[in-house]
């Protein structure tokens, strides 16, 4: 159908200052820089995706996700006039994973995706979770995980001092599941400085603590930290040995007790079969902006759901409330979701793209969202206003 078509896809590369920095063993960061991709439809409806690259995650930075919307995804969206939602699932499927050299735009691909479920959302007046039909995700959709799932607190900071002031902080306000960045030299102190805090509770199994290593050791390394906390009540690991070691990652889990959570291992579905074969795919850490999208990202989670594999619900530091969006609707429509990270809006950036920028409640409690689409509006102004120069207008 002609108004279903698409009449101009905008990108908007972002700067916003954060109102205190954020490390892990990889990076330390003080400026959010996430892109968000805006697509027009000729009937005048808008739809806003968004996402943050890492070189380090899929190998993309924002410059490459610009030259990849210029490149790769323009002359695709010429090809999209669909009749109906369901009729728009198809070539949204499709959309491409690497560009012409073969290399991975899984971030970009994410940004594109999220924009074109949100406009075609409000322009068939039809919920997101139509595409569970479509897809063939049996056992998905609502209510998914968002009645039991509250969200996390993540302890990223270098030091025993910054680390507790920030988990009593977390503590008072409600949170009760606490993720620990670890990979310094002083992470022994601040590990068992938490679990000190939280003994009680975690014996009691009133909280729980996960660990993050952002692939920073080797494997004797991990061998030796996590042989060390063999006694601690650790749920899992997260990415212990760095992406493209995952043929150390049998031996390393003959080796410790707690379960691998894998992060920057994990983009693809090829990537989740692969971890599946080598029988170390005891969780999947879940990030919409790194695997490709939200469709791409309920895939995963069904193939998680299948083999017994636990699900986290990840997120980018740094993300607006768009992507903070777009996994609420993932949690809205996926089943068993363990652990969920992300809505921490203004309490993080200094500025948001939407007016009322979404972030947990005491408790780390969500609210539901509208109805259609990502659920949110975007305040176009506030978006320009972000942005780091003059949005890209790539006209169809």
């Amino acid at each position: 159908m002609a108004y279903s078509a698409i009449k101009r896809l905008t990108v908007y590369p972002l700067a916003i200052l954060m109102r205190r920095w954020v490390a892990h063993a990889s990076h330390k960061r003080t400026v959010a820089d996430p892109v968000v991709v805006g697509v027009e439809l000729l009937d005048g409806t808008v739809g806003y995706g968004e996402t943050l690259a890492r070189p380090y995650v899929t190998g993309e930075t924002p410059e490459g996700v610009i030259e990849s919307c210029r490149n790769v995804f323009i002359d695709r969206l010429l090809e999209f006039h669909p009749a109906s939602f369901c009729d728009a699932l198809e070539p949204i499927e499709a959309l491409p994973w690497r560009d012409e050299n073969g290399e991975l735009i899984a971030a970009a691909r994410a940004a594109v995706e999220l924009a074109l479920l949100d406009a075609y959302s409000r322009c068939f007046r039809v919920t997101l979770d139509q595409m569970i039909g479509w897809a063939d995700l049996t056992g998905f959709g609502d209510p998914g995980s968002v009645r039991d799932i509250r969200y996390s607190a993540v302890l990223a900071n270098a030091t025993r001092a910054g680390t507790m002031r920030w988990l009593r902080l977390a503590w008072w306000y409600g949170l009760r599941d606490f993720k620990l960045k670890v990979g310094w030299p002083d992470d022994d102190r601040r590990v068992r400085g938490v679990v000190d805090y939280l003994q009680k509770p975690l014996a009691k199994g009133q909280a729980t603590l996960r660990l993050d290593a952002n692939g920073c050791w080797t494997k004797d390394e991990a061998v030796k930290r996590l042989g060390g906390w063999s006694d601690l009540p650790i749920v899992s690991v997260e990415q212990p040995l760095a992406k493209g070691a995952e043929a150390d990652l049998p031996t390393l889990k003959a080796c410790v007790a707690p379960p691998l959570m894998h992060d920057e291992s994990l983009v693809t579905l090829e990537d989740a079969n692969r971890l599946l074969e080598q029988k170390v795919a005891d969780g999947f850490n879940i990030r919409i902006s790194k695997c490709g999208g939200l469709l791409p990202s309920l895939r995963l989670a069904h193939l998680a759901r299948k083999h017994d594999v636990m699900i986290q619900l990840g997120c980018m530091v740094g993300e607006t409330s768009i992507l903070s969006a777009a996994g609420r609707r993932f949690l809205e429509m996926t089943p068993g979701v363990c652990f969920a990270e992300g809505w921490h809006g203004r309490f993080l950036l200094t500025g948001d793209v939407v007016r009322k920028s979404l972030r947990f409640g005491y408790g780390g409690r969500g609210h539901a969202l509208d109805r259609y689409g990502l659920g949110l509006e975007v305040d176009r102004a506030r978006l320009e206003s972000l942005c780091l120069d003059r949005p890209i207008v790539l006209e169809l």
